[in-house]
Protein backbone atom coordinates (compact mmCIF):
# COMPACT_ATOMS: atom_id res chain seq x y z
CA UNK A 1 0.00 0.00 0.00
CA UNK A 2 2.95 2.13 0.95
CA UNK A 3 4.32 1.82 -2.53
CA UNK A 4 0.80 1.85 -4.20
CA UNK A 5 0.89 5.88 -2.52
CA UNK A 6 4.56 6.68 -3.53
CA UNK A 7 3.49 5.66 -7.16
CA UNK A 8 0.26 7.76 -7.25
CA UNK A 9 2.58 10.85 -5.15
CA UNK A 10 5.40 10.31 -8.15
CA UNK A 11 2.96 10.70 -11.10
CA UNK A 12 1.24 13.47 -9.24
CA UNK A 13 4.75 15.51 -9.71
CA UNK A 14 5.84 14.00 -12.76
CA UNK A 15 2.22 15.50 -14.40
CA UNK A 16 1.82 18.78 -16.40
CA UNK A 17 3.17 21.11 -14.31
CA UNK A 18 0.55 24.30 -16.07
CA UNK A 19 -2.43 21.99 -15.43
CA UNK A 20 -1.80 21.61 -11.84
CA UNK A 21 -1.07 25.04 -11.33
CA UNK A 22 -4.49 26.04 -12.56
CA UNK A 23 -6.16 23.48 -10.54
CA UNK A 24 -4.95 24.83 -7.62
CA UNK A 25 -6.05 28.50 -8.74
CA UNK A 26 -9.43 27.08 -9.50
CA UNK A 27 -9.06 25.28 -5.45
CA UNK A 28 -7.71 28.50 -4.13
CA UNK A 29 -10.91 30.75 -5.54
CA UNK A 30 -13.47 27.99 -4.63
CA UNK A 31 -12.02 27.75 -1.07
CA UNK A 32 -11.93 31.72 -0.90
CA UNK A 33 -15.40 31.86 -2.04
CA UNK A 34 -16.40 29.23 0.93
CA UNK A 35 -14.52 29.99 3.51
CA UNK A 36 -12.59 32.83 4.33
CA UNK A 37 -11.01 31.81 7.60
CA UNK A 38 -9.71 28.41 5.79
CA UNK A 39 -8.41 30.32 2.74
CA UNK A 40 -6.21 32.65 4.93
CA UNK A 41 -5.28 29.72 6.84
CA UNK A 42 -3.92 28.61 3.71
CA UNK A 43 -1.90 31.75 2.65
CA UNK A 44 1.01 30.00 4.83
CA UNK A 45 1.76 28.17 1.63
CA UNK A 46 2.01 30.54 -0.70
CA UNK A 47 4.28 32.31 1.77
CA UNK A 48 6.45 29.66 2.30
CA UNK A 49 6.71 29.35 -1.46
CA UNK A 50 7.20 32.81 -2.47
CA UNK A 51 10.24 32.60 0.15
CA UNK A 52 11.54 29.60 -1.51
CA UNK A 53 11.68 31.21 -4.73
CA UNK A 54 13.08 34.00 -3.61
CA UNK A 55 15.97 32.20 -0.54
CA UNK A 56 17.04 29.81 -4.03
CA UNK A 57 17.39 32.44 -6.63
CA UNK A 58 20.05 34.55 -5.76
CA UNK A 59 22.52 31.45 -5.24
CA UNK A 60 20.87 29.96 -8.28
CA UNK A 61 22.16 33.20 -10.36
CA UNK A 62 25.21 33.41 -8.76
CA UNK A 63 26.44 29.58 -9.36
CA UNK A 64 24.93 30.00 -12.83
CA UNK A 65 26.26 32.78 -14.21
CA UNK A 66 30.08 31.60 -12.71
CA UNK A 67 29.27 28.52 -13.91
CA UNK A 68 28.38 29.51 -17.26
CA UNK A 69 31.38 31.76 -17.75
CA UNK A 70 34.17 29.75 -16.41
CA UNK A 71 33.03 26.62 -18.99
CA UNK A 72 32.45 29.18 -21.67
CA UNK A 73 34.79 27.61 -24.49
CA UNK A 74 36.87 30.64 -26.92
CA UNK A 75 34.96 31.68 -29.83
CA UNK A 76 31.14 30.17 -28.42
CA UNK A 77 29.12 32.90 -28.83
CA UNK A 78 26.44 33.68 -26.42
CA UNK A 79 24.30 35.79 -28.70
CA UNK A 80 23.70 38.25 -25.25
CA UNK A 81 23.79 41.10 -27.67
CA UNK A 82 20.76 40.95 -29.43
CA UNK A 83 18.95 39.41 -26.26
CA UNK A 84 19.86 42.94 -24.77
CA UNK A 85 18.80 45.04 -27.71
CA UNK A 86 15.31 43.38 -27.62
CA UNK A 87 15.15 43.75 -23.90
CA UNK A 88 15.69 47.49 -24.37
CA UNK A 89 13.68 47.78 -27.47
CA UNK A 90 10.26 46.40 -25.77
CA UNK A 91 10.97 48.93 -22.53
CA UNK A 92 11.00 51.64 -24.45
CA UNK A 93 8.31 50.53 -27.16
CA UNK A 94 6.11 49.46 -23.54
CA UNK A 95 6.23 53.39 -22.39
CA UNK A 96 5.76 54.57 -25.88
CA UNK A 97 2.36 52.68 -26.13
CA UNK A 98 1.33 53.37 -22.86
CA UNK A 99 1.74 57.44 -23.82
CA UNK A 100 -0.16 56.87 -27.07
CA UNK A 101 -3.30 55.53 -25.15
CA UNK A 102 -3.17 57.61 -22.33
CA UNK A 103 -3.39 60.09 -24.66
CA UNK A 104 -6.52 58.24 -26.17
CA UNK A 105 -7.76 57.67 -22.68
CA UNK A 106 -7.05 60.14 -20.46
CA UNK A 107 -6.92 58.77 -16.61
CA UNK A 108 -7.96 60.87 -13.76
CA UNK A 109 -7.22 60.27 -10.12
CA UNK A 110 -8.43 61.14 -6.79
CA UNK A 111 -5.99 62.51 -5.08
CA UNK A 112 -6.99 62.58 -1.34
CA UNK A 113 -5.26 58.98 -0.95
CA UNK A 114 -2.91 59.26 2.24
CA UNK A 115 0.69 59.54 1.55
CA UNK A 116 2.96 56.47 2.90
CA UNK A 117 6.07 56.60 4.47
CA UNK A 118 8.59 55.64 1.66
CA UNK A 119 11.66 57.22 0.29
CA UNK A 120 11.75 56.82 -3.81
CA UNK A 121 14.50 58.40 -5.68
CA UNK A 122 14.53 61.54 -6.28
CA UNK A 123 15.82 61.83 -9.87
CA UNK A 124 17.77 60.14 -13.09
CA UNK A 125 20.80 60.77 -11.22
CA UNK A 126 19.84 59.09 -8.05
CA UNK A 127 18.69 56.10 -9.84
CA UNK A 128 21.77 56.11 -11.87
CA UNK A 129 23.62 56.22 -8.31
CA UNK A 130 21.71 53.44 -6.68
CA UNK A 131 22.70 51.38 -9.88
CA UNK A 132 26.53 52.05 -9.50
CA UNK A 133 26.17 51.48 -5.54
CA UNK A 134 24.50 48.49 -5.88
CA UNK A 135 27.59 46.82 -8.51
CA UNK A 136 29.89 47.15 -5.71
CA UNK A 137 27.90 46.23 -3.20
CA UNK A 138 29.67 43.13 -0.96
CA UNK A 139 28.77 39.63 -2.39
CA UNK A 140 27.69 38.03 0.94
CA UNK A 141 25.55 41.21 1.46
CA UNK A 142 24.11 40.94 -1.70
CA UNK A 143 23.16 37.58 -1.36
CA UNK A 144 21.20 37.96 1.55
CA UNK A 145 19.13 41.57 0.22
CA UNK A 146 18.65 39.29 -3.21
CA UNK A 147 20.60 42.61 -5.01
CA UNK A 148 20.51 40.91 -8.56
CA UNK A 149 23.10 44.15 -10.00
CA UNK A 150 25.35 42.60 -7.55
CA UNK A 151 25.03 39.93 -7.89
CA UNK A 152 25.56 39.38 -11.60
CA UNK A 153 28.70 42.04 -10.85
CA UNK A 154 30.28 39.14 -9.00
CA UNK A 155 29.42 36.87 -10.68
CA UNK A 156 30.44 38.35 -13.95
CA UNK A 157 33.79 38.44 -12.41
CA UNK A 158 34.31 35.09 -10.69
CA UNK A 159 33.36 33.94 -13.77
CA UNK A 160 36.27 35.57 -15.76
CA UNK A 161 38.73 34.41 -13.37
CA UNK A 162 37.64 30.75 -13.04
CA UNK A 163 38.16 30.49 -17.11
CA UNK A 164 42.20 30.40 -16.13
CA UNK A 165 41.35 27.61 -13.47
CA UNK A 166 42.14 23.89 -13.72
CA UNK A 167 39.49 21.49 -15.62
CA UNK A 168 38.63 19.93 -11.87
CA UNK A 169 37.75 23.41 -10.08
CA UNK A 170 35.57 23.95 -13.84
CA UNK A 171 34.08 20.29 -13.32
CA UNK A 172 32.88 21.45 -9.52
CA UNK A 173 31.32 24.55 -10.78
CA UNK A 174 29.40 22.62 -13.08
CA UNK A 175 28.67 20.78 -10.80
CA UNK A 176 27.32 22.96 -8.17
CA UNK A 177 24.94 24.28 -10.89
CA UNK A 178 23.48 20.98 -11.82
CA UNK A 179 23.09 20.76 -7.77
CA UNK A 180 21.75 24.45 -7.36
CA UNK A 181 19.06 23.72 -10.26
CA UNK A 182 17.97 20.28 -9.05
CA UNK A 183 17.29 21.83 -5.57
CA UNK A 184 15.43 24.74 -8.05
CA UNK A 185 13.03 21.87 -9.68
CA UNK A 186 11.74 21.48 -6.97
CA UNK A 187 10.55 24.11 -5.63
CA UNK A 188 9.19 24.79 -8.49
CA UNK A 189 7.30 21.40 -8.41
CA UNK A 190 5.73 22.60 -5.22
CA UNK A 191 4.46 25.88 -7.22
CA UNK A 192 0.32 23.97 -7.31
CA UNK A 193 0.35 24.40 -3.72
CA UNK A 194 1.97 27.84 -3.10
CA UNK A 195 -0.50 29.34 -6.22
CA UNK A 196 -3.22 27.52 -4.48
CA UNK A 197 -2.18 29.26 -1.18
CA UNK A 198 -1.29 32.68 -2.72
CA UNK A 199 -5.00 32.67 -4.77
CA UNK A 200 -7.01 31.95 -1.93
CA UNK A 201 -5.67 33.99 0.82
CA UNK A 202 -5.57 36.98 -1.30
CA UNK A 203 -8.67 36.88 -2.56
CA UNK A 204 -10.05 36.31 0.88
CA UNK A 205 -8.00 39.33 2.46
CA UNK A 206 -8.66 41.82 -0.11
CA UNK A 207 -11.42 40.83 -2.85
CA UNK A 208 -12.18 43.32 -5.37
CA UNK A 209 -14.04 46.01 -3.95
CA UNK A 210 -10.84 48.25 -3.36
CA UNK A 211 -10.33 48.12 -7.04
CA UNK A 212 -13.68 49.31 -8.59
CA UNK A 213 -13.21 52.71 -7.87
CA UNK A 214 -9.63 52.81 -10.24
CA UNK A 215 -11.63 50.38 -12.67
CA UNK A 216 -10.89 52.65 -15.93
CA UNK A 217 -7.18 53.23 -14.46
CA UNK A 218 -6.99 49.49 -14.07
CA UNK A 219 -8.42 48.67 -17.56
CA UNK A 220 -5.80 51.17 -19.14
CA UNK A 221 -2.72 49.71 -17.46
CA UNK A 222 -3.52 46.10 -18.21
CA UNK A 223 -4.75 46.86 -21.87
CA UNK A 224 -1.40 48.72 -22.70
CA UNK A 225 0.10 45.46 -20.77
CA UNK A 226 -1.72 42.92 -23.49
CA UNK A 227 -0.97 44.72 -26.11
CA UNK A 228 2.56 44.58 -25.52
CA UNK A 229 2.45 41.08 -25.06
CA UNK A 230 0.05 39.84 -27.82
CA UNK A 231 1.04 42.52 -30.34
CA UNK A 232 4.70 44.19 -30.28
CA UNK A 233 6.35 41.54 -28.61
CA UNK A 234 5.24 39.09 -30.98
CA UNK A 235 6.44 41.54 -34.18
CA UNK A 236 9.90 41.93 -32.28
CA UNK A 237 9.96 37.90 -32.26
CA UNK A 238 8.59 37.78 -36.14
CA UNK A 239 11.98 40.28 -36.80
CA UNK A 240 14.20 37.49 -35.44
CA UNK A 241 12.76 34.24 -36.70
CA UNK A 242 10.58 35.07 -39.37
CA UNK A 243 7.84 32.76 -39.08
CA UNK A 244 4.46 32.99 -36.91
CA UNK A 245 5.42 34.04 -33.58
CA UNK A 246 2.41 33.31 -31.71
CA UNK A 247 3.09 29.62 -30.27
CA UNK A 248 6.25 30.73 -28.72
CA UNK A 249 4.86 33.29 -26.95
CA UNK A 250 1.59 31.60 -25.55
CA UNK A 251 4.27 28.71 -24.25
CA UNK A 252 6.04 32.00 -22.27
CA UNK A 253 2.84 33.59 -21.43
CA UNK A 254 1.62 30.31 -20.01
CA UNK A 255 4.49 28.54 -18.32
CA UNK A 256 6.32 31.50 -17.22
CA UNK A 257 3.66 34.02 -17.04
CA UNK A 258 1.26 32.27 -15.21
CA UNK A 259 3.34 31.66 -12.52
CA UNK A 260 5.02 35.36 -12.34
CA UNK A 261 1.39 36.77 -12.46
CA UNK A 262 1.01 34.78 -8.52
CA UNK A 263 4.39 35.10 -7.42
CA UNK A 264 4.48 39.26 -8.35
CA UNK A 265 8.38 38.96 -8.37
CA UNK A 266 10.69 38.91 -11.76
CA UNK A 267 13.59 37.72 -9.21
CA UNK A 268 11.55 35.21 -7.74
CA UNK A 269 10.26 33.38 -11.19
CA UNK A 270 14.16 33.44 -12.26
CA UNK A 271 14.19 29.24 -11.51
CA UNK A 272 10.77 29.25 -13.54
CA UNK A 273 12.23 30.80 -16.78
CA UNK A 274 15.88 28.95 -16.33
CA UNK A 275 13.19 25.31 -16.09
CA UNK A 276 11.40 26.75 -19.45
CA UNK A 277 14.71 27.71 -21.43
CA UNK A 278 16.14 24.13 -20.60
CA UNK A 279 13.17 22.15 -21.61
CA UNK A 280 12.97 24.41 -24.99
CA UNK A 281 16.77 23.20 -25.30
CA UNK A 282 18.22 26.71 -25.74
CA UNK A 283 22.10 27.31 -25.52
CA UNK A 284 22.34 27.51 -21.61
CA UNK A 285 25.66 30.02 -22.01
CA UNK A 286 23.37 32.18 -23.69
CA UNK A 287 19.84 31.99 -21.44
CA UNK A 288 22.05 31.29 -17.83
CA UNK A 289 23.39 34.97 -18.34
CA UNK A 290 20.43 36.46 -19.98
CA UNK A 291 17.52 35.55 -18.21
CA UNK A 292 19.25 36.74 -15.03
CA UNK A 293 19.70 39.85 -16.75
CA UNK A 294 15.97 40.28 -18.13
CA UNK A 295 15.19 40.47 -14.52
CA UNK A 296 16.78 43.77 -13.97
CA UNK A 297 16.32 45.46 -17.33
CA UNK A 298 13.75 43.91 -19.22
CA UNK A 299 11.16 45.86 -17.75
CA UNK A 300 8.28 46.44 -20.31
CA UNK A 301 5.51 46.34 -17.88
CA UNK A 302 6.83 48.47 -15.49
CA UNK A 303 7.72 51.01 -18.05
CA UNK A 304 3.61 50.65 -18.74
CA UNK A 305 2.96 51.23 -14.48
CA UNK A 306 5.20 54.44 -14.87
CA UNK A 307 4.03 55.95 -17.79
CA UNK A 308 0.67 55.84 -17.41
CA UNK A 309 0.10 56.32 -13.65
CA UNK A 310 2.34 59.76 -14.15
CA UNK A 311 0.00 60.78 -17.28
CA UNK A 312 -3.43 60.22 -14.87
CA UNK A 313 -1.62 62.69 -12.34
CA UNK A 314 -0.75 65.23 -15.18
CA UNK A 315 -4.31 64.66 -16.44
CA UNK A 316 -5.58 65.60 -13.06
CA UNK A 317 -3.78 68.71 -12.54
CA UNK A 318 -4.37 69.56 -16.22
CA UNK A 319 -0.92 70.11 -17.58
CA UNK A 320 -0.43 69.68 -21.27
CA UNK A 321 2.05 67.29 -22.69
CA UNK A 322 3.10 68.09 -26.14
CA UNK A 323 4.92 65.49 -28.69
CA UNK A 324 8.78 66.33 -27.36
CA UNK A 325 7.92 65.86 -23.85
CA UNK A 326 6.07 62.53 -24.50
CA UNK A 327 8.94 61.37 -25.83
CA UNK A 328 11.06 62.39 -22.81
CA UNK A 329 8.56 60.89 -20.71
CA UNK A 330 9.15 57.76 -22.43
CA UNK A 331 12.79 57.85 -22.11
CA UNK A 332 12.71 58.56 -18.34
CA UNK A 333 10.22 56.20 -17.49
CA UNK A 334 12.55 53.12 -19.35
CA UNK A 335 15.05 54.50 -17.89
CA UNK A 336 13.32 54.14 -14.11
CA UNK A 337 11.82 50.91 -15.29
CA UNK A 338 15.19 49.47 -16.01
CA UNK A 339 16.17 50.69 -12.34
CA UNK A 340 12.98 49.15 -10.50
CA UNK A 341 13.79 46.08 -8.29
CA UNK A 342 12.52 42.75 -9.50
CA UNK A 343 10.11 42.78 -6.06
CA UNK A 344 6.55 43.30 -5.95
CA UNK A 345 5.73 46.58 -6.20
CA UNK A 346 8.95 47.58 -7.08
CA UNK A 347 8.17 49.96 -10.27
CA UNK A 348 6.09 51.89 -8.08
CA UNK A 349 9.10 53.77 -6.12
CA UNK A 350 10.22 55.12 -9.18
CA UNK A 351 7.00 57.04 -10.15
CA UNK A 352 7.79 60.69 -8.38
CA UNK A 353 11.03 60.31 -10.83
CA UNK A 354 8.89 60.75 -13.64
CA UNK A 355 6.44 63.40 -11.77
CA UNK A 356 9.40 65.49 -11.60
CA UNK A 357 9.61 66.14 -15.01
CA UNK A 358 6.34 67.87 -14.91
CA UNK A 359 7.17 70.43 -11.77
CA UNK A 360 4.54 67.86 -9.23
CA UNK A 361 5.20 68.07 -6.08
CA UNK A 362 6.76 64.93 -3.82
CA UNK A 363 3.73 64.71 -1.91
CA UNK A 364 0.87 64.36 -4.37
CA UNK A 365 3.60 62.07 -6.43
CA UNK A 366 3.63 59.87 -3.45
CA UNK A 367 -0.24 59.99 -3.28
CA UNK A 368 0.03 58.79 -7.19
CA UNK A 369 2.53 55.87 -5.45
CA UNK A 370 -0.26 54.89 -3.00
CA UNK A 371 -3.01 54.49 -6.01
CA UNK A 372 -0.63 52.26 -7.24
CA UNK A 373 -0.63 49.93 -4.23
CA UNK A 374 -4.30 50.20 -3.98
CA UNK A 375 -4.38 49.05 -7.85
CA UNK A 376 -1.53 46.93 -7.37
CA UNK A 377 -3.33 43.57 -6.68
CA UNK A 378 -3.56 43.41 -9.95
CA UNK A 379 -1.25 45.59 -11.79
CA UNK A 380 1.68 44.23 -10.06
CA UNK A 381 0.83 41.08 -10.72
CA UNK A 382 0.18 42.11 -14.50
CA UNK A 383 2.91 43.68 -14.84
CA UNK A 384 5.27 40.87 -13.42
CA UNK A 385 3.63 38.73 -15.82
CA UNK A 386 4.69 40.40 -18.93
CA UNK A 387 8.32 41.40 -17.18
CA UNK A 388 9.25 37.98 -16.89
CA UNK A 389 7.37 36.25 -19.70
CA UNK A 390 9.34 38.67 -22.03
CA UNK A 391 12.55 37.33 -20.70
CA UNK A 392 12.44 33.56 -21.77
CA UNK A 393 10.54 34.80 -24.82
CA UNK A 394 13.38 37.04 -26.49
CA UNK A 395 15.69 35.23 -25.11
CA UNK A 396 14.26 31.75 -26.87
CA UNK A 397 13.44 33.79 -30.44
CA UNK A 398 17.08 34.57 -30.41
CA UNK A 399 18.69 31.21 -29.64
CA UNK A 400 16.37 29.84 -31.96
CA UNK A 401 16.97 32.02 -34.45
CA UNK A 402 20.41 31.56 -34.12
CA UNK A 403 20.03 27.52 -34.22
CA UNK A 404 18.43 27.69 -37.69
CA UNK A 405 20.73 30.35 -39.14
CA UNK A 406 23.74 27.63 -38.10
CA UNK A 407 23.22 24.74 -40.65
CA UNK A 408 22.88 27.51 -43.51
CA UNK A 409 25.62 28.87 -42.51
CA UNK A 410 27.71 25.73 -42.62
CA UNK A 411 25.64 24.28 -45.94
CA UNK A 412 27.33 27.95 -47.43
CA UNK A 413 30.75 27.81 -46.04
CA UNK A 414 31.06 23.85 -47.35
CA UNK A 415 30.04 25.23 -51.19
Amino acid sequence: MQNNFIGRLGALFAGSLVKQIMIGLVAGVALAWFSRDAALAVGLLGELFVRALKAVAPLLVLVLVISSIANHQQGQKTNIRPIIMLYLLSTFFAAVVAVIFSHLFPQTLSMNVGATQIKPPSGIAEVLHGLLVSMVSNPIEALMNANYIGILVWALGLGLAFRHASPSSKAFLNDASNAATWVVRCVIRCAPLGIFGLVASILASTGFDALWEYANLLALLLGCMLIMALVINPMLVFQKIRRNPYPLVFTCMRESGVTAFFTRSSAANIPVNMALAKRLNLDEDTYSVSIPLGATISMAGASITITVLTLAAVHTLGISVDVPTAILLSLVASLCACGASGVAGGSLLLIPVACNMFGIPNDLAMQVVAVGFIIGVLQDSAETALNSSTDILFTAAVCQAEAEREPRRTVSESE
